[in-house]
């Protein structure tokens, strides 16, 4: 059975993707079957990740070390990449460099600068006045050997890798064949803030996750997502080793 244009009207064979009378791109429908398969898609991914993170969270309320953080983020890392073999040629399309004007990109680049400083002061203060506590992600690595280097390699490198191609890849490829572009982008910055398990992360990532849903819809692309996470991680991670140096200077 032939479909037909909603543009002009003309009868479509089901292959085309385009309207051959007036060009228009077919959206082809998608059936319940189909839209189950990629919901239980998204269910599952979303279990895992939470059972794997609060398993992470009680594993480390005793005494961490460098093996079983390597260990975590190892697994962490194979569980991503686990499901994106279920939309693996979609995936990778999602790695190639967009065409972006300069003064785009340079204006992108600027938004990591900015956020940082204002989450790492914000957060800072409210954790220092409201919960009367301070964290440090600095502080978790310094017991190791090359501290920096693996809390770089934790806090900047993977996180932008990995969570990306989890949430902007994966997970958005699958809620896209279920619902449109807006809830795609609102849901995939949802669950990325609530796997974070922090009542006030959620007042920035869910907000960033926004921007980089909104980037991976316009450029079609992971890359610009990455650089922006991996600035913004990094960043923050320099601004706690910068205090932790200054306060033991002090002493």
């Amino acid at each position: 059975m032939n479909m037909i244009c909603r543009n002009c009207g003309a009868s479509l064979e089901n292959a085309v993707n385009f309207c051959p009378n007036c060009g228009t791109p077919i959206k082809k429908k998608i059936s319940g079957k189909v839209k189950r398969e990629h919901l239980n898609l998204v269910i599952a991914f979303y279990i895992v990740m939470l059972v794997f993170l609060m398993m992470n969270y009680f594993l480390f309320n005793e005494e961490g070390s460098l093996l079983k953080e390597i260990a975590t983020e190892s697994i962490f890392a194979l569980i991503i990449v686990g499901f994106t073999f279920f939309d693996f040629k979609n995936i990778m399309k999602l790695y190639r460099f967009p065409k972006i004007k300069p003064l785009y990109l340079l204006g992108y680049l600027a938004i990591p600068f900015a956020s940082a400083f204002i989450v790492y002061y914000l957060v800072e203060y409210i954790n220092t006045e409201v919960f009367e506590e301070h964290y440090n992600y600095y502080f978790t690595y310094v017991d190791y050997p090359n501290p920096m280097f693996w809390a770089i390699l934790f806090v900047a490198v993977f996180p932008p890798i990995f969570e990306e191609l989890g949430f902007r890849g994966f997970l958005y490829n699958q809620l896209k064949k279920i619902t449109n572009t807006r809830v795609t982008i609102i849901l995939t910055a949802f669950i990325f803030a609530l796997v974070h398990f922090s009542v006030i992360s959620l007042l920035w990532i869910f907000p960033f996750g926004l921007l980089l849903g909104y980037l991976r819809h316009r450029y079609n692309t992971l890359w610009i997502g990455m650089i922006i996470h991996f600035i913004h991680n990094f960043i923050v991670l320099y601004l706690d080793y910068y205090y932790f140096d200054s306060k033991l200077l002090e002493f």
